[in-house]
């Protein structure tokens, strides 16, 4: 993922990710999601749904197996992939054009009818306005996609532990979320359309009220991490070592979504940097953007002394050490952060497996960490990396994914893409179309794709 200002957690579509399911029900039978289930009577919503009830108590965690189905709302059926997501779509279409008014009206109904739920958010809403209200748009139309929603809504449920979450107030959250599209969405609206929506958030709210439990029994909802390092590489970017306060269970390629104390309840997402280190120490590459509150103040206002908060761990790019086939890297910029946590586990683990990385940037001034590469791969014989600068160089010029496809053969190898999303788009077509499947490509970086699908 890029680790300037990674992406919201959109969830992955064609590589790394969870795969696509359709309608049918899984773990169930044939079954639809929310079929009744023997015994039960379909009952039909009422001529006017009402307010949206509040979840159930948390589940207990369920073992791995096929995705969980879940009990309908009362009084609102059970859920039908196929028709009840083409209401869903219906009306995401109408709104589209609305989407900020429509974003300010919820948060509207939302504060003046729940006051202290505005201590969650930070002073300035602009940016994580955007993001919350935009999760809940795209986990409502990924609702007949079941694997990739679970897996989407599971990580944002455990996610928003940081930000102080809980069970009682999703309704709350959902009440606004169905009176905000009411009102922007009057050509599409109606009973069978807010019955559909009823029923998906109670779906949605669930998901992430059961992850959250389930991760509250086994981790705590943020750590305090103490800078211990800070060195500028360029001007804007800095390569930052925290030490957290307790033990941080991460996987190399994994990222952390950081809080600074200039800018509470404002929160970041970063790939870290290393693999899992035996004096706990986490390494962060940052790189200042425009604009961009956390960014900015890690880079050019953080010192060794200042105590950072970090969210839990979360990511699917990384090593599966089962296999043998060789790791073919990509890293743009600060994405190198990750790639270079994967060369680390790599070497870890023992065995000699051959990894290729493809450093990206501007300029050679931009490749801040090939110094650093370059000394890995003097005492790794099984790794080689590739400097690839967009402008004058003394090594390769052009973009990345037109190095990869001048090299190869690549059907052996897997694949890692890590950095802007315009890079990640490029890349994972470059990979795919010199062989390596889609479902052998991992990556994080993701917000730039669901435009895609759409």
């Amino acid at each position: 993922m890029a680790t300037t200002s990674a992406g919201n957690g959109t969830p992955q579509r064609a590589a790394g990710g969870p795969p696509t399911a359709g309608g049918g029900g899984g773990g169930g039978g044939d079954r639809g999601w929310f079929a009744p289930k023997r015994g039960e009577e379909r009952t039909a919503p009422p001529s006017r749904p009402g307010p949206v009830p509040a979840p159930g108590p948390a589940s207990a965690p369920s073992a791995p197996g096929p995705v969980p189905e879940f009990t309908a709302n009362p009084g609102y059926g059970r859920f039908e992939p196929s028709r009840d997501a083409t209401l869903i779509r219906r009306v995401l279409e109408e709104v589209e054009p609305v989407s900020q008014a429509l974003t300010s009206y919820f948060y509207a109904l939302l504060f003046t009818r729940n006051p202290g739920v505005r201590t969650l958010f930070p002073a300035a809403m602009d940016t994580q306005r955007d993001r919350l209200f935009k999760a809940l748009l795209t986990a409502a139309g990924l609702i007949d996609e079941r694997r990739t929603l679970v897996e989407y809504l599971s990580h944002l449920g455990r996610g928003h532990r940081k930000y102080g979450t809980r069970s009682e107030h999703y309704p709350a959250v959902g009440e606004c979320l169905i009176d905000a599209l009411a009102r922007y969405a009057p050509r599409t609206w109606g009973e069978e359309a807010e019955a559909a929506w009823v029923r998906a958030y109670t779906a949605i709210s669930q998901i992430m009220i059961d992850a959250a439990a389930e991760d509250e029994r086994r981790a705590p909802a943020l750590w305090h991490a103490e800078v211990v390092s800070h060195e500028m590489r360029t001007s804007d970017i800095a390569v930052i070592t925290v030490r957290p306060d307790q033990p941080y269970p991460f996987l190399a390629g994994q990222y952390a979504s950081v809080e600074t104390p200039w800018w509470p309840k404002v929160w970041r997402q970063y790939s870290l940097a290393c693999a899992p280190r035996s004096d706990g120490l986490l390494v962060f590459h940052v790189k200042a953007v425009p604009a961009g509150w956390v960014s900015r103040a890690l880079v050019h206002r953080a010192r060794p002394g200042d105590v950072l908060r970090l969210g839990g761990p979360a990511g699917s790019m990384t090593v599966d050490h089962s296999r043998g086939n060789g790791l073919l890297c990509l890293g743009g910029s600060t994405g190198i952060a990750p790639i270079k946590a994967l060369v680390e586990d790599v070497a870890g683990h023992g065995r000699a497996r051959p990894v290729e990385v493809f450093y990206g940037a501007r300029s050679d001034l931009d490749l801040y960490d090939l110094d650093t590469l370059r000394e890995m791969e003097r005492r790794l014989s099984w790794l080689s990396v590739r400097p690839v600068v967009e402008g004058p160089s003394g090594g390769i010029t052009g973009r990345l994914p037109d190095a990869v496809r001048q090299g190869g053969p690549w059907h052996a190898f897997d694949g890692y893409l890590s950095g802007p999303p315009g890079m990640i788009r490029s890349g994972l077509e470059a990979l795919v179309g010199v062989g390596i499947p889609s479902d052998r490509i991992r990556h994080d970086s993701l917000g730039g794709l669901v435009a895609q699908r759409s």
